[in-house]
């Protein structure tokens, strides 16, 4: 009997030797955490009008490529200002240069543009029949040309006539909706009008990841077959607006009842790893 228990005794220490190879070998596998390194950030902590030196105004009520209804005006507090600590982008119900409606379109662009890193937004979507909002990234030097040959990030996009979809999506020459093939998926958030999420990017030259408070959803991988597919090697800026109407945000009509409404952002926060990105970028 102490023989058999001595044998068992001796067959267990060799199973669980055995076990912790295998998991220092899984252990080691496993692809290290990136460390990401916060570059540039807005907390929203100053009240009135947006910091200059980070955003400038897309500005005017041409459709936009959409036939939107809006007039995106410029350094007007009633459709842009800081207020206990967000962001407030406020589409508004009035006539204005001819348009109906007004609202704001925010960029960072020659303020803050990046090749690379995970972009995360902290907001609050408007509701409401014919809103159209979107946390978004452009080209800054449209290096492969017009729209969409050099790329377009959707980082978040949500209409009002779908409240509570939340649509992460990829442009490009290849993929785009003129096409019908425009790359993304969408998910749905109860409470995406009524509370704060994170809306998040993580882009690499391999690929684009879209999360949501940290949940991933979406990826666009860079399947090597040139800019037509992957224009995402070069620099882009961040936007922030409320349209209203428009193909896709009116494609139900507008609600004139639902006006004003409001999209806070609590913080925009643009982290790279420095060691990885000086040997990318140089």
């Amino acid at each position: 009997m102490k023989n058999l228990s001595l044998l068992a005794f001796l067959i267990l220490i060799f199973i669980t030797s055995n076990s912790k190879v295998s998991s220092t070998e899984t252990s080691a596998a496993t692809p290290k955490k990136v460390h990401w390194d916060l570059v540039w950030q807005d907390e929203f902590d100053k009240e009135g009008a947006p910091d200059s030196t980070k955003w400038g105004y897309d500005v005017g009520g041409h459709g936009w490529g959409n036939n939107e209804s809006q007039f995106y005006t410029v350094s007007r507090l009633e459709n842009a200002r800081v207020e206990k600590g967000k962001l407030i982008i406020e589409a508004r119900k009035e006539s204005y240069n001819g348009a109906n409606y007004t609202s704001a379109r925010l960029m960072s662009k020659h303020k803050g543009d990046f090749k690379y890193g995970r972009i995360v937004v902290r907001a609050k979507v408007p509701k409401g029949r014919g809103t159209w909002a979107a946390i978004w990234m452009l080209p800054t030097d449209w290096a492969y040309g017009n729209w969409p040959s050099s790329g377009e990030i959707d980082i978040m996009e949500h209409v009002g006539c779908t409240q509570n979809e939340i649509h992460g999506t990829v442009h490009t020459g290849a993929f785009n909706h003129l096409k019908g093939t425009q790359k993304g998926n969408s998910t749905i958030i109860t409470d995406a009008t009524t509370n704060f999420h994170d809306y998040i990017i993580e882009w690499d030259e391999l690929k684009i990841n879209f999360f949501i408070d940290g949940e991933l959803y979406f990826t666009f991988d860079n399947k090597g077959q040139g800019p037509s597919e992957w224009p995402f090697d070069q620099r882009f800026h961040i936007i922030l607006n409320i349209a209203i109407g428009g193909s896709w945000g009116g494609m139900n009509g507008i609600d004139n009842a639902i006006f004003p409404q409001k999209m806070e952002i609590d913080y925009v926060r643009v982290y790279q790893n420095l060691k990885i990105q000086n040997q990318i970028v140089n």
